[in-house]
């Protein structure tokens, strides 16, 4: 690559970190990068962590030694994600969103790529620090968060079945009971779409009782899989006890009233 200004250096600079979340970049890639010297680069990266940090962008954390150099990991303030849970809940609340039955709609919501990114950004900072091989949901409404998440943490997404497809080859199923209509119902997972052993984090996009939750965790056991973290985008207040107790919530439906379209949206355990 030409040489760089350091103005445009920095520039280019930053935008190669965002594009690799957690992945550690040695200092000579960006030397041999941009014709520079690795003090200069040193330089450099400390500006971009300065500001990342004072924005609340993210963290750059620099690895000494001759296998080192600099790991992007995304991450949002506590005062944006407040911001993003008010937006939330202005459109969670809106009247319209009641379904017969007391069901809330919100497909509209996570087809909606800014949202959705932001809700996989907070995911991303919430579970940054758990070492994880994959980011796991259950179709169909879970798979834009699930993406939106390992986007922020570099990792594959792994989506389970709601019953077997051929082209997917053999697979594991099990059946469940969904914790609010006590229904049993299949999940399934091909055999080659999760390595044994490996260590999971589950994102859905709605929990009610966690029956659907829970089954994917009893499917991970025949993987000999470890369930790292669980993010649930919105979680209902409205039943007696969640079958999953640890979990990370973005907002917290507490009331659905059918005959007056009441809602009532809270903080979920996400800001705890």
């Amino acid at each position: 690559m030409k040489k760089l200004k350091r103005s445009a250096r920095l520039v280019e600079m930053t935008q190669y970190l965002l594009f690799r979340p957690h992945t550690l970049i040695p200092l000579t890639v960006f030397a041999e990068r941009y014709a520079s010297a690795k003090s200069s680069i040193s330089e450099d990266l400390a500006i971009i962590k300065e500001v990342f940090e004072e924005e609340g962008l993210g963290d750059l954390h620099t690895l000494a030694g001759a296998a080192g150099g600099v790991k992007f990991a995304p991450k949002i303030s506590k005062t944006a994600a407040l911001d993003i849970l008010e937006e939330i809940r202005h459109e969670l609340e809106q009247p319209d969103r009641v379904l017969p039955g007391g069901y809330l709609y919100m497909s509209d919501m996570l087809g909606h790529p800014s949202l959705v990114n932001k809700i996989g950004k907070m995911f991303a900072t919430a579970f940054a620090d758990k070492p994880l091989d994959v980011v796991m949901t259950v179709e169909t409404k879970g798979i834009p968060l699930a993406y939106a998440t390992a986007s922020f943490l570099n990792l594959p997404v792994v989506i389970v079945r709601r019953d077997n497809r051929v082209t997917e080859g053999s697979a594991v199923s099990i059946n469940y009971v969904s914790g609010s209509t006590k229904r049993i119902s299949t999940m399934s997972l091909g055999r080659r779409a999760l390595k044994e052993q490996s260590n999971v984090l589950i994102v859905d996009d709605f929990m009610r009782a966690g029956g659907t939750i829970q089954g994917m965790i009893d499917l991970l056991r025949e993987f000999r899989a470890t369930v790292q973290g669980v993010g649930v985008f919105v979680e209902s207040a409205e039943v007696d006890e969640h079958l999953i107790e640890d979990y990370v919530s973005v907002a917290k439906l507490t009331s659905v009233d059918p005959k007056t379209k009441q809602i009532s949206v809270l903080p979920g355990s996400y800001f705890n």
